[in-house]
């Protein structure tokens, strides 16, 4: 399991709210200058159901404007897709943009190797909306293996949509926001293009400013690879801060774990997060899309080639450790069953949309509703994450 593809557009499920604050014309100044703005109005982001992540309303008041296009914030360059970078080192930033300008516009923001931070957002001709976010930077951004690319140094940032526009950009380092880790296999990663997409790159825009999503996820990995290679667990760990979530979700490729290693392999996870002072929580893995008749088969399930019941083993895992688990395989287990076995493909790359067919990897679309899912979880017990959510 090592793709490297996401459809460019979410669909949007439900509309949310992101802070959004008014700002009059020049009201950001560039890279690590304070914002001067004025506080507006925004919506929370909420997940019920099987709507998850959702648009964020281009909110801010509209002023007048110039006749002519607003120059781009510095280090800001092009048109249909502005791309800006930032010669920062490895770490948590805080990073506030105004989108918005003369003409109507609509604009999306992905970050590093495409996560979402925010969704497509209209504003009106004339107006500015402000958002602000609380990104980690590293090198190499992406897989931490470097699969499918390594990136760019530094910060980048994508304006994207059907008339992108960006008026201001601010950066500044902040020294201990609350980091949430992501430890998984490609069902998980920043997935570097398109139309592959992890779960992990969609929950971004569910996130306050004050804490930040590290995924470090890596397709191929098993639950005992990620824990042997330096690159992964390791390099984690070694991030790790006290109180800092580390969402542990393997399964996929642990094909011929047994069951006594694959609960060591978790236990030990376990043991080597509680030791940074961080707060394990266990995600058992979604589904595949394998169906017979209108169920899913047991290998769909994660029934794995040695007969390993593997999402009930993290479950026996996580209350012998007392360890918090989210039952991703229950809930999709039960989204994709009631879509069925035509609906439920978009939730998955299909040939006619994606060029690809694919039923363990997710479509941006379906790597949404799974992000949705997990989110949901997250605030229904109360997960150290839950408190930073929009």
């Amino acid at each position: 399991m090592s793709p490297t593809h996401a459809p460019t557009s979410a669909r949007i499920t439900r509309r949310t709210q992101l802070r959004a604050t008014t700002a009059t014309a020049g009201a950001l100044a560039e890279l690590d200058t304070p914002a001067r703005a004025v506080a507006g109005r925004g919506a929370r982001l909420g997940v019920a159901g099987l709507l998850t992540l959702a648009a964020l309303a281009g909110t801010g008041a509209a002023h007048s404007a110039a006749a002519a296009p607003r120059a781009l914030p510095a280090g800001c360059s092009g048109t249909s897709t502005i791309t800006c970078r930032y010669a920062v080192a490895p770490g948590n930033y805080d990073v506030t943009v105004s989108i918005g300008g003369a003409s109507a516009g609509q604009t999306e923001l992905w970050a590093e190797a495409r996560r979402l931070m925010l969704p497509a957002t209209r504003t009106a001709a004339g107006a500015v909306a402000t958002y602000s976010f609380t990104i980690n930077v590293r090198q190499p951004e992406g897989q931490p293996t470097g699969q499918g690319g390594t990136g760019n140094p530094g910060l980048d940032l994508r304006f994207t949509g059907s008339g992108p526009q960006v008026s201001a950009v601010s950066v500044k380092p902040v020294a201990q926001p609350l980091v949430a880790y992501l430890a998984g296999d490609s069902t998980v990663c920043d997935q570097p293009a398109a139309p592959y997409t992890g779960w992990g790159q969609m929950i971004t825009t569910a996130v306050r400013p004050g804490a930040a999503i590290a995924n470090y996820g890596d397709s191929g990995e098993s639950s005992g690879s990620f824990l042997s290679n330096s690159a992964l667990l390791p390099a984690l760990l070694s991030k790790v801060r006290a109180n800092d979530p580390v969402f542990i979700q393997f399964g996929h490729n642990d094909k011929q774990t047994s069951a006594s290693a694959y609960r060591n392999n978790l236990t030990t996870m376990i043991s080597r997060v509680r030791a940074k002072g961080g707060v394990p929580v266990l995600v058992t893995p979604p589904v595949r899309r394998l169906f017979d008749g209108n169920r899913l088969t047991s290998t769909a399930l994660h029934v794995n080639g040695v007969g390993v019941n593997l999402p009930a083993e993290m479950r026996a895992v996580g209350a012998a450790q007392r360890v918090p688990v989210i039952d991703l395989t229950a809930r999709s287990k039960a989204l994709v069953e009631s879509l069925g076995p035509a609906a439920s493909a978009q939730l998955f790359l299909r040939s006619s949309v994606d060029g690809v067919t694919d039923n363990t990897h997710f479509s941006q679309y379906g790597a949404t509703q799974m992000g949705g899912l997990l989110l949901q979880s997250i605030r229904e017990q109360n997960l150290p994450l839950a408190a930073h959510l929009r």
